[in-house]
C-alpha cells in the first residue's frame, strides 16, 4: 500500500483519525500563489516593466537597460512573445537588422494582475 494510500481515509470508513480538509491558505498566501510564474522571472518582470514605460524598445536598449546578454534577453523575451504578452517587430535600417518589442494589451493586463497580486502580499504581510 502507498504511503498516500496507507495515510487517507474517507469519511465513514470507521476510522477514527479520519483526515479533516485544511483551513483555506491566508490571504496574502493565495495572492502568491495566483503570481503568474511567467512574469515574476526577475529578467521577464524587467522586460515588461521596461516596455509599460517605454511603449517601444529596441533588443539593445533592453539589453543595455536589463544589463543582460544576447543570449539571456532572446530566450526570455521569446518566452514573453510566446505568451502573447509582447510583440516582436523586425526590420531593417539600412542593411542592419532592427529588432523593436513592445507591450500587448494582454500583456499590459498581465502586469497590472500581477502588480494587483503583489499588493495583496504586501497588505498581507503588513497587517499580519
Amino acid at each position: 500500500m502507498s504511503r498516500i494510500a496507507k495515510h487517507s481515509h474517507l469519511p465513514g470508513d470507521g476510522h477514527r483519525g479520519a483526515v479533516t480538509p485544511s483551513a483555506p491558505p491566508p490571504e496574502g498566501t493565495r495572492a502568491a500563489l495566483e503570481l503568474d510564474r511567467l512574469i515574476h522571472e526577475r529578467m521577464r518582470l524587467g522586460i515588461v516593466s521596461a516596455l509599460a514605460v517605454d511603449e517601444r524598445l529596441s533588443f539593445n536598449d533592453l539589453k543595455s537597460l536589463l544589463r543582460t546578454t544576447d543570449g539571456n534577453l532572446s530566450v526570455h523575451a521569446r518566452k514573453l512573445e510566446e505568451a502573447g504578452y509582447i510583440q516582436c517587430d523586425k526590420s531593417f535600417v539600412g542593411r542592419l537588422p532592427k529588432t523593436e518589442y513592445r507591450l500587448t494589451a494582454a500583456g499590459k493586463r498581465a502586469l497590472e494582475r500581477y502588480l494587483d497580486h503583489m499588493e495583496a502580499i504586501i497588505h498581507a504581510t503588513r497587517d499580519a
